[in-house]
């Protein structure tokens, strides 16, 4: 963990150890556990960020379920997915505010940990989504399979480029969950399956469309017979986008698979630049988190990973009603 990562968890930790106490003392402690009668309640979401489409879509579900539930919601997550300090202080005025629940997507699996220990003590109870710390206090956690995700993503780049060639990934973050294994599925699939495949380079642009650009234009420099680009998040595929565009190159001409959904993907697929992308359902992960808190809080068994599932999409199924619902926009 770095220095000043570190420094930020034992304030917050303190902060939150000197409010534990007192926090949901009284009639306070009744509603963490769902004892607070007919009392409406209180569920807090802490996403990993607010910029990308996918987080207002998981939004979005959550409202729908908050409502049909009768719940009341809040929201919130940092302007940027680097911004682990901010979402951590988020998640400390998430414990010091006593919900009922909290809902909690981790950007670094280990900074998180002392807070979550903190709303054990104050007891309140955690689900996850999208991407899970490093702790055993959440009940469970809602979303996609991100090593089965990326394994179908490398299973449709092989077919693009013929089983063969030379491949580079553009990841969103070597930290948090979503990132790691979105690049470890795609590897370990091009390894046991596809060995005249060689990724030739893997880097990291925190989900930036700026940052992530640079980076494919460097690769496509550094190897001039680079048959794929594989971006895993909607800034990362966004950014190979913009890289083959500003220097150039004919749809196709470079395989370029992404991750996620928006209309800018969309819009990538229907012109031929980008040959497809994996999706997720982030309204269903919206819709799991506000069930699943809710579960959590009346004391509910759950199930400790709920799926909601990953599906590829690119010009021929854009416009499938099954498929469809799924590409936020």
């Amino acid at each position: 963990m770095k220095r000043y990562t570190k420094a930020v968890v034992a304030v917050v930790a303190i902060a939150v150890l000197s409010l534990s106490a007192c926090g949901r003392g009284g009639d306070n402690a009744s509603g963490g556990s769902g004892g607070g009668g007919s009392k409406e309640l209180d569920i807090a979401l802490v996403s990993k960020g607010f910029q990308h489409q996918f987080w207002q879509a998981v939004k979005k579900g959550a409202e729908e379920k908050a409502k049909e539930l009768g719940v009341k919601m809040t929201f919130d997550g940092p302007a940027s997915e680097t911004e682990v300090d901010a979402q951590l202080q988020m998640l400390q005025a998430a414990i010091e505010r006593g919900p009922d629940a909290i809902g909690y997507a981790a950007l670094d699996p280990e900074a998180c940990v002392p807070l979550l220990d903190q709303a054990k003590t104050s007891k309140i109870p955690v689900v996850e989504f999208d991407a899970g710390c490093n702790s055993e206090v959440p009940v469970t956690i809602c979303k996609t399979d991100s090593k089965t995700a990326g394994a179908l993503a490398a299973e449709h780049m092989a077919g693009l480029i013929g089983k063969k060639g030379k491949v580079a990934i553009v990841g969103h973050s070597q930290i948090n969950s979503t990132g790691v294994e979105r690049r470890d599925g795609f590897v370990e699939k091009m390894k046991s399956d596809y060995p005249d495949i060689q990724i030739v380079d893997i880097q990291y642009g925190d989900g930036d469309h700026i940052k992530s650009a640079d980076i494919a234009k460097a690769m496509l420099a550094s190897h001039s017979d680079l048959a794929g680009l594989y971006g895993t998040n909607e800034g990362s595929a966004i950014g190979i986008v913009d890289a083959v565009n500003e220097l150039g190159l004919k749809p196709g001409q470079v395989k370029v698979v992404g991750f996620d959904s928006g209309q800018a993907q969309i819009d990538a697929i229907k012109s031929g630049v980008m040959a497809g992308a994996i999706t997720q359902d982030p309204l269903g992960i919206g819709r799991c988190t506000i069930e699943s808190a809710v579960a959590a809080v009346k004391g509910t068994s759950q199930e400790k990973v709920q799926d909601t599932g990953s599906y590829w999409y690119d010009k021929t199924n854009v416009e499938d009603p099954k498929i469809s619902p799924l590409l936020y926009q």
